[in-house]
């Protein structure tokens, strides 16, 4: 039975109109105003709406005299004028009444509207919207002088006056009298051509060139009963003179004067209309409206977005900061389309918000089955070249300097660093001068022919353990090593070419976000704990004076004794026979031992006997003050882009060296201190680190012939570790997040380090292959952001530098530090420590594992407003976070002990994990947790095309959201702005 209050079911409820202001589910209804937008936006024409600067001017009276003075300005959000303080207000979010909205709608309706008009200056363009009102019968014929008189008065501007000028206005005459028709060319300031100040106005920087202005004028005067509104579109942007504070052309106009009395609303509708201006949605109206009913449309889309916040809950005197994100001018439109507005309501309805539902999963055509021998190398190839020449000059920029010390550092100590574990691990076949050679090497031909230059090449820890066990097995097995090697590298080629020329690198499709986040999760904590577990390290060589006490001070000394005095104490001394010092050592008598040094007394074979002899400052203290001060410094000198102090440029700059001044500084602080902390220690000479061992391995001799065969077998783990910590690394530098243009080439990478492979395994080099940590502070140190922002806007990610100089620059400094090893021995190594901790924390910040992993200590109401959060519920996030954090744990047992041979046979575990939560968890929740798997989002494309169509979602009982068209509004009583019918606001 239904409910007698409520109509029948499936009878829409009507406005007074007759306009429907609900619907049945699966009838979907666009309010006019969209319908009429719809053909307004999404026409043929395709060139770009220019930025409008907006500048809303009121009329005041100064000494008897009128002008028009600057109030507000717009580029994208609101500056008021501060009159007490005399300075621009800081930019904060227009807040409008809806009164003024609604008064602004009704102005539109009965006042002029006048498209497209031609005019060269402002008089002449004055005196024709003049005209029109009165031919219209708009305004009285004996109004007309007086109307332009008032519009041609002399605009005076917010900027800073020099102070003679001030000082000269204070003499001007209060008394003048009013002005007369007479005057009404004469007193006119308003020039062809903008004035030097305008030229020299510094608020230029942050309008786009290609802005255009649209000028507000709003006043109150006392020979009007009605209000003169006239809306103006020019056909042409025109240069006003100084009608705008700045050199801007203009294109809108918008005229108000009213009778005296309503001064606060006429002001409040011209920052309605100036606000209007400035939107995105509503400028292109404005630039493509046809006549007076696309404006109103216009206001009315307006008007169905916006949002109203209830007095009592909100102060209106409150100014909002510039929100960080704003929805994009694209994606608004996108709702008048009406092929994708039914698909939006649905999914409105059912997730409760606005949203677009996340992108699927996709890697772009560079990892596309060609199906063809060698089809996906020839693309990338093709792909790549027509940008070779854009890679080198695209680097000449003072950016790169940064990022080219930066990522230098980075690659010596982590050179030096792999250089010396895998001497220790290969008994010296392959040590630190090894490292460095390959690392140049390779890294040099990598950036040079790869397909992703910003990608670094580097050693790694796997690697390290498999060089390691190999060499153990090589020696229990009188099996020579290097030869071994070489076999291997040379089978690892050929498999790398076999994977390449197959377009094998499709498989990384599977790969979505769970795996990216486990392997670089698991890298970035490589580099943080190798970091710490260094510096931990420095308490064993470097320990603290426990046994020091500060009261006792007094009864510590050291004293040298004589050869012959220590005989007599008891102690076994022999003196150093052959020194230069020989004569000494017969007249020991004249020597007075008490007198020498530490050093000088051990070199002449004398004793030191004492409580303070074995003392040594606290090394390891000052290496982690070191440590962390690199660390820290770095942080706060990278946020320090985003500090409110000091000009825009110079934050930047410092943000961009921000490593290299923390270097310098903490080196600086060393070498002050002149402290004996551990330092740089850099090969000095062009050899092998073991003597026995030349620059090329011989391929045959040594083992018998059948290894040449079976060394294909660790080949192919090695295979797999190559080919997963490349093309992983590779997804992660090429994620849409960072905006690269240029393309990617997958196949072409895993090309050139399959043929680097057979190279360094020749040479007797360490195996090279992406490094994960360092390529992602390359990208970082490479960011570009928008220059020219608007006032409060937040610069906008531009994207990355994409360009080949950087790393070529980085890997030939690298071969070269070997002759820089004066200069470089001065860095202590706790500094550079301190770099890879930044590094290995700065590449976690961009992992939402990391950001979900936070959420199990904080309370709902303190956790961030995350999509997956408005859509998944918290227990689901949870368990789909412990799995990957479990994971990772088996990830690091493994590469802890014997077992890491098979860690890259894990890795592709990961895979098969992924696989496996299709069945924990259901596709709604992975889409925001994760990525749908390929397979998964082709079935549903699939059986979506299998579906016959409709207007309700099968299954569904939600209804369509509720929209009310502003036609439903117009028969209630709307505040209306005064004209001929209602003289007043």
């Amino acid at each position: 039975m239904e409910d007698p209050g409520l109509p029948p079911t499936g009878t829409p409820i009507r406005a007074p109109t007759g306009t429907p202001l609900w619907t049945p589910p699966g009838s979907q209804r666009v309010s006019p105003a969209a319908e009429r937008l719809l053909h307004i936006l999404l026409d043929d024409d395709s060139r770009p709406t220019p930025t409008i600067f907006t500048e809303m001017d009121t009329l005041q009276s100064e000494g008897g005299e009128l002008e028009w003075k600057e109030t507000a300005r717009w580029v994208k959000f609101e500056e008021k004028v501060e009159e007490g303080a005399d300075r621009w207000s800081k930019p904060h979010v227009s807040t409008l009444t809806l009164h003024s909205l609604m008064e602004l709608r009704t102005c539109l309706q009965t006042g002029g509207i006048v498209l497209d008009l031609e005019g060269d200056g402002l008089p002449q363009i004055v005196e024709e919207i003049v005209d029109r009102q009165v031919s219209d019968g708009l305004v009285a014929p004996d109004l007309k002088e007086q109307i332009i008189f008032v519009l041609l008065r002399k605009h005076r501007h917010q900027t800073r006056k020099p102070i003679h000028q001030s000082l000269a206005g204070i003499g001007k005459s209060s008394s003048a009298s009013a002005p007369n028709l007479a005057q009404s060319r004469s007193m006119n300031d308003i020039s062809d051509t903008p004035s030097t100040d305008q030229m020299k106005n510094k608020f230029m920087k942050k309008i786009p060139r290609d802005a255009e202005a649209s000028n507000i004028l709003v006043g109150e005067v006392d020979f009007l009963s009605k209000p003169f509104v006239s809306f103006v579109r020019l056909a042409q942007a025109t240069t006003l003179g100084g009608l705008t504070e700045v050199p801007v052309p203009t294109r809108f106009l918008f005229i108000l004067l009213g009778p005296h009395g309503k001064t606060k609303s006429y002001n409040e509708i011209g920052r309605a209309i100036a606000t209007l201006m400035v939107d995105d949605l509503f400028s292109d109206v404005a630039y493509k409206a046809r006549d007076r009913e696309d404006l109103i449309a216009g206001v009315d889309e307006f008007l169905d977005e916006v949002i109203v916040l209830p007095p009592g809950e909100w102060d209106p005197k409150i100014r909002i900061e510039p929100p960080k994100k704003v929805t994009s001018a694209e994606m608004r439109k996108s709702v008048l389309n009406l092929n994708e507005l039914g698909q939006m309501n649905v999914s409105a309805g059912a997730g409760g918000e606005d949203e677009e539902f996340p992108a699927p999963h996709e890697l772009g055509e560079e990892l596309q089955f060609t199906g063809r021998f060698g089809g996906g190398l020839w693309l990338d190839i093709k792909r790549k070249v027509p940008w070779f020449c854009s890679d080198i000059y695209d680097g000449f920029h003072i950016q790169s300097i940064s990022a080219v010390l930066f990522i230098y550092l980075g690659c010596i100590t982590n050179a030096i660093t792999f250089g010396g574990l895998l001497g220790d691990a290969t008994d010296n076949y392959q040590g630190v001068m090894e490292s460095f050679l390959g690392t140049a090497l390779a890294g040099t031909v990598f950036c040079v022919f790869g397909g992703q230059p910003l990608i670094i090449l580097s050693s790694t820890g796997p690697i390290l353990i498999f060089e390691k066990l190999l060499y153990e097995f090589s020696k229990s097995n009188q099996i020579d090593y290097m030869e071994l090697r070489l076999w291997i590298g040379l089978h690892s080629c050929l498999q790398c070419f076999v994977l390449v020329l197959s377009d094998a690198s499709y498989i990384i499709k599977y790969m979505t976000r769970f795996t990216e986040e486990g392997f670089s999760s698991l890298i970035s904590f490589i580099f943080i704990s190798d970091a710490i577990k260094k510096m931990v390290g420095a308490w064993k060589y470097y320990p603290i004076n426990r046994g020091f006490k500060p009261d006792s001070a007094t009864s510590y000394r050291c004293d040298c004794l004589a050869p012959d005095q220590a005989s007599a104490l008891g102690f076994n001394v022999s003196a150093p026979l052959g020194d230069e010092n020989m004569t000494l050592l017969f007249n020991l008598t004249g020597l007075d031992w008490s007198q020498l040094g530490k050093k000088e007394c051990v070199r002449l074979g004398g004793l030191l006997v004492g409580g303070s002899c074995k003392y040594v400052p606290d090394l390891a203290l000052m290496s982690f003050i070191l440590f962390f001060g690199t660390f820290s410094t770095t942080v706060a000198l990278k946020k320090f882009k985003f500090s409110r102090y000091f000009p825009t440029k110079l934050r930047s700059l410092v943000s961009d060296f921000s490593i290299m001044i923390s270097i310098l500084v903490f080196c600086g602080l060393d070498l002050l201190l002149e402290l004996d902390t551990p330092k740089l220690l850099v090969p000095t000479e062009i050899k092998p680190t073991r003597p026995d061992r030349g620059w090329l391995v011989s391929p045959f001799g040594k083992n018998p012939w059948w290894w040449y065969l079976l060394s294909s077998v660790p080949a192919l783990l090695v295979t797999i570790l190559i080919f997963m910590d490349q093309q992983i690394s590779a997804v992660i530098v090429n994620r849409k997040e960072n905006k690269l243009k240029k393309g990617c080439g997958y196949h072409l990478d895993l090309f050139w380090v399959g043929v680097l492979m057979a190279v360094c395994s020749l040479l007797g080099l360490p195996w090279y292959v992406a490094a994960t940590v360092i390529s992602v502070a390359h990208i970082d140190s490479l960011r570009m952001e928008s220059e020219s922002s608007a006032p409060g806007e937040q610069p906008q990610f531009l994207g990355v530098r994409e360009q080949r100089l950087t790393g070529i620059l980085v890997f030939v400094l690298t071969g070269l530090s070997i002759f820089l090893a004066p200069v470089l021995q001065y860095i202590p190594m706790p500094v550079l420590y301190g770099v890879f901790l930044y590094m290995g924390v700065a590449s976690l910040s961009g992992i939402q594992l990391w950001e979900r992993t936070k959420l199990y200590l904080m309370p709902p109401k303190h956790q961030p407003d995350f999509p997956f959060l408005r859509h998944v519920p918290l227990r689901r996030v949870h368990l789909f976070t412990l799995v990957q954090i479990l994971c990772l744990v088996v990830l690091w047992v493994l590469k802890s002990t014997v077992l890491a041979i098979i860690f890259p046979v894990m890795i592709l575990g990961l895979l098969v994990v992924r696989k496996l939560l299709d069945f924990m968890f259901s596709q709604h929740d992975l889409a925001w947790l994760d990525d749908i798997l390929p397979e998964k989002d082709k079935k549903k494309k699939e059986k979506k095309k299998a579906e016959p169509e409709s207007d309700e979602e099968p299954g569904s009982s939600a209804p369509s959201p509720v929209k009310i068209p502003m036609e439903a509004l117009e028969p209630l009583p709307l505040p209306r702005c005064p004209s001929h019918s209602q003289p007043n606001l």
